[in-house]
């Protein structure tokens, strides 16, 4: 559209910052943030005074709550009514209010489910007990009033709260640019922190945390936070705390009762239910939902066995479900001055005491105001009441009676008019014992009022003893156990695995398989075409294994969820990401702190931990450099003292002390027996054959239908310090095929000529 008027013309970019300007200011001020004053919000203040304009105090009986919403948006807040019944809900449900104002009579919701009100044509409601404290009050003179949004009505613009609401119930909010989350508190902490402030306002930080601890939460809970966390939050108006559900053991079973805010069991349910079907949390067996209207919380979680560690079962809850929830806390407002800010706590008590002054002196003076002037006119009926004759004569006599009488009388207007609206046989009543009565007690009153406005530490008392009235009257006991406890840790795979024994099979074409049990010789199973048993080792459903391949890399693999030895079993490829020119070559179980032997075919190894052997990705990780050649071996060591034997393929056999060899992470490590490189290269020498045993055992090696033993007895003979040659073995067993450990009580058979 064309403007024809050069007023009318303006910059576009002018414009719209202006209005964006006002939109949001008007976001912030009218609709997003709560006022210090009194905690609310402009759509909650409007239901709290058309509730009290409508007559529903909590002493009156419940109304249709579209009846609230309907005059609500009809004369004060112009929006949509569900955003409307929404608001009023809020403040109604107990477990999202630490103090409710509403007092709601059908379904308002639940704490499982929020949001599962019904409509506002069925609900009913009134104000509860505790909104007295935002209302008793408002008619007082205490607040100023201003037109609503037509201006056909007046409305309050804050309402005279006695308690400082803005803390007690807490709440939330997003504006333009900034946002608010506030927690909610405990009324007798905070009356008593303000009562401390009111008798001294120097009170330290740390001072004033010995009255208000922490938050208090409707639904109560653990809150696990370090001091220091919730120091910082109450410095500085920022920061987060951790919220822990409780428990106790009720047979044996681990009984829920009280969940973090606003957090729902049926989503509690869920998360633990998916960690069992995933298998992922073998020490529970079943879950069930107990709760009911005696025990609105009531989760039973029944344990796989009495051996379960409870505590850190729920340790592992606690770190992978909202059992534990943490919350942000901004506590961004709308000051006395009216404008947004993010205030610490001594900020807030302080600034909302000198509104609750403001509040209370502008109450006493209303009251003096009154005083006075019902002193004057009970001045003007005392008159009346010496000279009834006369003025009864005037009154009949007169046309205008009112001059008459201020002219013979010294009335003023007011008391004439008194005069004159009293009926006759009440002024005929009039005892001059009663008007004095009630004079003098006006005047008592009248000095109090007046003390009280000329003393401030009179009037500071007075509110301070208000305050404990009402902590007294509308104060519980704190709901949220302050208990500080170090961060929950979720557990490991291994431990929420099933403690079982399994043997994993493994095939030279790279193929798994796992049976249950120790005594499977996997050796005797059917394998695909083409494929054979290559090894097997045995260990616990909740450990892992290592896979080594001949490029030198080692994998990961847990012996959990292995296909069935049964069948034919499936290919690592599908576990593992192993490159097609690798082959698996040997298997161990990893345990962090043992120790494993790893060698290639060039005669180098070293001795690596079991924490070392640990790959997080399906990838794996280079373990030993192979030079050029191929990895042949990862072997556990046995306890205590250890020979490493060492062959080639060309009959060169070396005995080396195990303390000798270097322990490395991954490397290429040292030679193990000495094999030359042109050696190695141009004639295809290798170590064929590597392994650790337990010093003192005898070993038996066997070559074709031949078999030699070595005796424990004939260890020198064969021991050689790391990186020789070694010695050659007698002819006819320099191709060694295999290597037999002889069992501790087993007898070695003799040595063959």
């Amino acid at each position: 559209m064309t403007l024809t008027t050069h007023e009318e013309q303006q910059p576009l970019a002018g414009f719209v910052e202006k209005a964006y300007l006002d939109y949001a200011m008007y976001v912030i001020l009218d609709r997003a943030l709560p006022h210090i004053s009194d905690g609310l919000k402009p759509v909650q203040r409007r239901i709290i005074y058309a509730m009290s304009e409508l007559g529903l105090s909590h002493q009156s009986k419940h109304k249709k709550s579209a009846r609230t919403v309907g005059d609500v948006i009809g004369k004060y807040h112009p929006h949509g009514d569900s955003a409307c019944y929404e608001a009023m809900v809020l403040m109604a449900q107990d477990f999202a209010y630490r103090y409710p104002l509403v007092d709601g009579q059908g379904n308002w919701g639940s704490a499982d489910d929020p949001k599962s009100f019904a409509a506002m044509r069925y609900t009913e409601s009134r104000l509860t007990g505790y909104a007295k404290t935002l209302l008793a009050e408002l008619e007082q003179g205490t607040v100023a009033w201003i037109a609503n949004f037509d201006g056909t009505l007046q409305e309050p613009a804050r309402l005279p709260a006695r308690l400082p609401n803005i803390l007690l119930n807490g709440g939330s909010g997003i504006a333009v640019g900034m946002a608010t989350n506030l927690l909610p508190h405990n009324l007798r902490e905070v009356v008593s922190a303000c009562r401390a402030l009111l008798a001294d306002p120097l009170l330290t930080d740390d001072e004033i945390m010995q009255h208000i601890p922490a938050p208090d939460f409707p639904t109560g809970g653990e809150l696990v936070s370090p001091r220091e966390e919730i120091a910082a939050l109450y410095r500085t108006g920022r920061g987060t705390i951790r919220l822990r559900a409780t428990w106790h053991l009720e047979d044996g079973n681990i009984v829920i009762d009280q969940l973090p805010y606003q957090v729902s069991g049926s989503k509690i349910q869920e998360q633990i239910a998916k960690q069992m079907q995933a298998k992922k949390l073998a020490w529970l067996d079943d879950l069930r939902d107990e709760s009911d209207h005696e025990n609105p919380v009531c989760l039973v979680l029944i344990p796989r066995s009495n051996r379960v560690d409870n505590e850190r079962l729920m340790q592992h809850l606690f770190a992978t479900t909202d059992l534990e929830k943490r919350y942000s806390a901004q506590m961004n407002m709308i000051g006395l001055d009216g404008r947004p800010q993010v205030k610490n706590l001594r900020q807030i008590l302080s600034e909302w005491l000198i509104y609750r002054e403001d509040t209370v002196r502008r109450r006493l003076n209303h009251r003096l105001i009154a005083v006075n002037d019902r002193l004057h006119i009970l001045a003007g009926l005392l008159i009346a009441y010496l000279n009834l004759d006369e003025i009864i004569r005037i009154i009949r006599s007169e046309d205008e009676p009112r001059p008459v009488l201020m002219r013979t009388f010294n009335l003023s207007e007011a008391q004439a008019e008194a005069i004159l609206n009293t009926r006759l046989r009440h002024l005929a009543c009039l005892e001059e014992q009663q008007i004095r009565a009630e004079e003098q007690a006006l005047a008592a009153e009248k000095q109090r009022l007046d003390e009280l406005l000329r003393s401030r530490a009179n009037l500071l008392a007075l509110i301070s003893d208000e305050l404990a009235a009402d902590a007294e009257t509308y104060g519980d006991a704190r709901r949220t156990v302050i208990c500080e406890r170090e961060a929950a840790v979720a557990l490991d795979e291994t431990e929420l695995t099933p403690s079982e024994a399994v043997t994993l099979i493994l095939s030279k074409m790279g193929w798994i398989r796992g049976g249950k049990g120790h005594n499977i010789d996997g050796a005797t199973l059917t394998y695909k075409s083409g494929d054979a048993y290559l090894t097997q080792i045995a260990g616990r459903s909740n450990q892992q294994a290592c896979l080594l391949a001949d490029d030198g890399r080692c994998y990961t693999l847990a012996l959990h969820g292995l296909p069935s030895a049964r069948g034919n079993g499936e290919p690592l490829t599908s576990r593992l990401s192993i490159d097609a020119s690798a082959h698996i070559i040997a298997a161990a179980i990893i345990d962090d702190d043992r120790c494993y032997l790893v060698a290639a075919d060039n005669g180098y190894g070293f001795i690596t931990r079991g924490r070392d052997l640990t790959s997080k990705t399906k990838t794996g990780k280079s373990l030993i450099n192979p030079g050029g050649g191929r990895a042949i071996t990862l072997q556990a060591l046995p306890d205590g003292e250890v020979d490493i034997l060492a062959i080639t393929n060309e009959g060169r056999i070396a005995l080396i002390d195990a303390a000798e060899i270097p322990e490395l992470g991954k490397g290429k490590g040292s030679q193990t027996i000495a094999i030359a490189k042109k050696t190695y290269d141009q004639n295809g020498v290798r170590l064929s054959h590597i392994c650790a045993y337990a010093r003192g055992r005898d070993i038996t090696l066997y070559s074709g239908k031949q078999k030699m033993t070595i005796r424990a007895s004939e260890r020198d003979t064969y021991h050689t310090p790391r990186g020789h040659k070694g010695n050659h073995l007698p002819k006819g067993y320099r191709h060694v095929e295999r290597i037999e450990v002889q069992d501790e009580d087993s007898v070695a058979p003799a040595n063959p000529a």
